[in-house]
């Protein structure tokens, strides 16, 4: 995928009050993701590697993003997605 040259009037999606934090996360803390869901790295739900958060933050296939969310029962609630293509 090319990337578009920068002007400085890009629209950061990361910015938006709407939109909740996304971080890439290391290897070590996946596994242990894995292990606590008991499942593998193929059945965690997606996020395209288009994806205009996944864009800024620069993820790419093969990733584990987390999103901390903000809950009005629990605080917050986290949620994991597997980067594709």
């Amino acid at each position: 995928m090319k990337e578009k040259e920068i002007t400085g009037r890009e629209f950061k999606p990361l910015d938006h009050v709407m939109v909740p934090r996304h971080e890439i996360i290391d290897e070590a803390e996946i596994n242990k993701i894995l292990a606590e869901y008991e499942i593998v790295k193929e059945q965690m739900p997606k996020i395209r590697v288009s994806d205009p958060v996944a864009l800024e933050i620069k993820a790419r296939v093969g990733d584990v993003v987390r999103i901390i969310r903000k809950s009005q029962t629990a605080d917050k609630a986290v949620f994991y997605r597997l980067v594709i293509a």
